[in-house]
């Protein structure tokens, strides 16, 4: 079984789109938990409805979270294997980059390495990609490492947005990319077709 935890801050429409294609998948993939950096995240409910553990995370010690080095104890006695950040919007502080090293991944909104880097999430990178006049945009998953968005491209996917007439009809298009290609890269790890070769990522 491989097992992997989605990170989330918002709604999480990203963590039901790798459910449902778990549940197509002949390949056996466990969501052991759900984590947040909030205390009550509207992902939670997906979660609770699938019977997924949930955590809220926090730099600072509180009655309703853990602090990062607890979930590291807690992600490793799970048996995580992959970390997912899918709308995670807090930077991953060093000690879980540390302990779980080429096991992190993060979905971009954007075609990295352009439109990326701090304060770039949501519809910040949308407003921007819109007032670039950029034709074409699309996501990026890639690995995470202790500078924001600044990990080896794993994949990519574009999509035409020359007929967007705001930020907001770019973020509906590019999330539809989000929702295939995430789950596609998980089930690639999974099934040990993620590989780095010549300085590159490769997809078998």
């Amino acid at each position: 079984m491989y097992k992997i935890a989605v990170f989330v801050s918002g709604r999480g429409s990203n963590l039901k789109a790798i459910i449902n294609s778990i549940a197509q998948t002949e390949i056996k993939i466990e969501i052991v938990c759900v984590v947040s950096d909030k205390i009550e995240c509207p992902a939670f409910e997906i979660a609770e409805n699938y019977r997924i553990p949930t955590y809220s995370v926090s730099q600072n010690e509180g009655k309703d979270s853990v602090v990062y080095s607890e979930l590291v104890s807690i992600l490793k006695k799970m048996g995580t294997d992959l970390i997912v950040l899918a709308g995670f919007l807090k930077k991953i502080p060093d000690i879980l980059i540390e302990n779980f090293e080429k096991k992190i991944i993060n979905i971009h909104p954007a075609l990295l390495p352009s439109f990326g880097g701090k304060g770039m999430y949501g519809l910040n990178v949308h407003k921007a990609v819109f007032e670039k006049s950029a034709q074409v945009s699309g996501a990026t998953v890639h690995f995470v490492d202790k500078i924001y968005d600044n990990g080896k491209i794993i994949a990519q996917e574009c999509v035409d947005i020359s007929d967007a007439n705001s930020p907001e009809e770019i973020a509906e298009k590019v999330l539809k990319v989000e929702h295939s290609l995430l789950p596609k890269v998980i089930i690639k790890f999974s099934d040990n077709k993620v590989i780095e070769k010549n300085n590159r990522i490769y997809l078998l």
